[in-house]
C-alpha cells in the first residue's frame, strides 16, 4: 500500500539518487526512485506529491501534470533544500514512520495472502528476519519459514536460526540441510554472477520442493530491500551486481512473491526490526550476503575453504565486538582469496592462502568507507588469523565504496 505522501526520484543512471532518496525518507517521507521513462499516466496513477528530478527535457509530457517538480545539480541537493521542497511547496505533513509503515503492511499482507498460506526463506540475517516477522505479525500460523542451512553461513549461525526462531518466537520452522546440494552446484564454479544465480536458483528449487510437502503453499516471503533492488539496476543505472533475491529467480517459479522490506533502507529496516520487538542480537547483526560464504571465496568454493573462512570470519568478529566497535562497524568480514603466498611457520617454509580484513563504516550499504580500525585491535586480529595453520598472510582492504563495492564479489 503506497502511503497517500510520496515522492518519486526521476532515476537518471546516477550515484546521486540514492544520497537524495535518503534525505527524503530522513524527513519522514515516503519516497521511491523510479525510472526516467516512466509515463506520465503511471505517474498520475501513482499519485505523487511530487518529483524530483534533474536534466529533463523541457517538453516532457510529466512537467504539464501541475506536480511539484523540483529540479537540482546532484551535487546541490542539501538536506534544507529538500526538506524545504516537501514541506512548503509539496504540503508533506511528514507522517511516514515505521509505526504506520508496519500498519499499512499487515493490512496489505494480509489482503494479498488471505486464507493461503506462505513459506518464508529465513536466513537468519536481519532482513529475513524482519520479513518473517512482519509477515507473522500479519497472518500468523499461516507461515511457516524455511531455514536452508547451504553450508555457506558463518560460525554458530544454523544453531542461532534454530534457538531464536523455533524457541523464542513460535514460529512454524523447517531446518533444511543442504551443504551437499549447494557445493555440487558450486563445484568448478568461479564466476561470482554465476555463484550467486546458481544458489538463487537452489534456493528456490527448495523452497519449491519444500511447499509441495507442506500442501498449498501458494507465497515465498523474502528479504529483499532496496538497495538489492537498486544495485541490481533501476531505470538506466547499470548493474553493480545482481543479488539472489532480485537476480535468480526462475522465469517458472510457481510461487507468488511477497516482499515486504523491499522498499526498506538497511537503516530503516533496523528502526523497523525494533519497533517489530526483536532482540538486539538480530537488530544489530551485521549485513550478511545471501550467498553467503560463497562470494567471499575468490575461485572455486569447497567445504574446506568454507571451513578456513568460518573459522577465520569468527575470529575477526570476536576481536570487534571485544574492542566494543561491533554497533559502530556497518560490515567487518574476512574474504579467502585466491591468492598464496611463502610463508614461514616455526623452522618450515609453507605456500598458503592469503585472507584480506573488510570492515567499513555506513549508514545504509549505498556507501562505505573503509573503517579506521585502532592499531591494537589489527594487531590482536593478525596474530589470532595467523596463528591458523592454513592462513600465511592478512592484509587489511582500506577501499571505499565507490570506487569498489562491500563485497569483494
Amino acid at each position: 500500500m503506497q502511503p497517500q505522501e510520496t515522492i518519486l526520484i526521476l532515476d537518471l543512471g546516477t550515484r546521486y539518487n540514492q544520497s537524495v532518496a535518503r534525505r527524503v525518507r530522513a524527513c519522514n517521507v515516503y519516497c521511491e526512485i523510479v525510472s526516467h521513462n516512466i509515463s506520465a499516466a503511471e505517474v498520475e496513477r501513482r499519485q505523487p506529491r511530487g518529483l524530483i528530478l534533474w536534466d529533463l527535457p523541457s517538453d516532457s509530457p510529466l512537467l504539464t501534470l501541475g506536480l511539484p517538480v523540483l529540479n537540482i545539480n546532484p551535487e546541490e541537493h542539501t538536506p534544507e533544500l529538500i526538506s524545504s521542497f516537501l514541506r512548503e511547496t509539496c504540503g508533506c505533513t511528514g507522517n511516514w514512520t515505521m509505526r504506520s509503515f508496519i500498519a499499512a503492511a499487515v493490512e496489505e499482507i494480509r489482503a494479498q495472502v488471505g486464507n493461503q498460506k506462505a513459506v518464508c526463506a529465513l536466513s537468519g540475517g536481519i532482513d529475513s528476519s524482519v520479513a518473517a516477522a512482519l509477515v507473522h505479525r500479519a497472518i500468523g500460523d499461516q507461515l511457516t519459514c524455511v531455514f536452508v542451512d547451504h553450508g555457506l553461513m558463518r560460525k554458530g549461525e544454523p544453531e542461532q536460526v534454530e534457538e531464536t526462531f523455533r524457541n523464542q518466537f513460535q514460529m512454524n520452522l523447517v531446518h533444511i540441510q543442504a551443504e551437499d546440494r549447494f557445493l555440487a552446484k558450486l563445484k568448478g564454479v568461479t564466476d561470482p554472477e554465476q555463484k550467486r544465480k546458481l544458489i538463487g536458483s537452489e534456493f528456490i528449487a527448495i523452497f519449491e520442493e519444500e511447499a509441495a510437502k507442506l500442501g498449498e503453499i501458494d507465497f515465498l516471503v523474502q528479504g529483499t530491500t532496496y538497495p538489492d533492488v537498486i544495485e541490481s539496476g533501476v531505470g538506466k543505472a547499470e548493474v553493480i551486481k545482481s543479488h539472489h533475491n532480485v537476480g535468480g529467480l526462475p522465469e517458472d517459479m510457481k510461487l507468488k512473491l511477497i516482499e515486504p522490506i523491499r522498499y526498506l533502507f538497511k537503516d530503516e529496516v533496523r528502526v523497523l526490526a525494533q519497533e517489530l520487538g526483536l532482540p538486539d542480537e538480530i537488530v544489530w547483526r551485521q549485513p550478511f550476503p545471501g550467498p553467503g560464504l560463497a562470494i567471499r571465496i575468490i575461485g572455486e568454493v569447497t567445504k574446506d575453504k568454507c571451513d578456513l573462512l568460518r573459522e577465520v570470519d569468527a575470529i575477526i568478529v570476536d576481536e570487534i565486538k571485544k574492542a566494543g566497535l561491533y554497533k559502530e562497524i556497518w560490515q567487518s568480514f574476512a574474504i579467502l582469496t585466491n591468492q598464496k603466498t611463502v610463508g614461514v611457520k616455526g623452522e618450515s617454509r609453507t605456500y598458503s592462502p592469503v585472507v584480506a580484513l573488510r570492515a567499513v563504516t555506513s549508514s545504509d550499504g549505498m556507501t562505505a568507507d573503509w573503517a579506521r580500525l585502532p592499531y591494537p585491535v589489527l594487531e590482536q586480529i593478525s596474530q589470532r588469523v595467523l596463528a591458523v595453520s592454513d592462513v600465511s598472510r592478512l592484509v587489511y582492504d582500506i577501499s571505499p565504496k565507490p570506487p569498489a563495492t562491500i563485497e569483494w564479489e
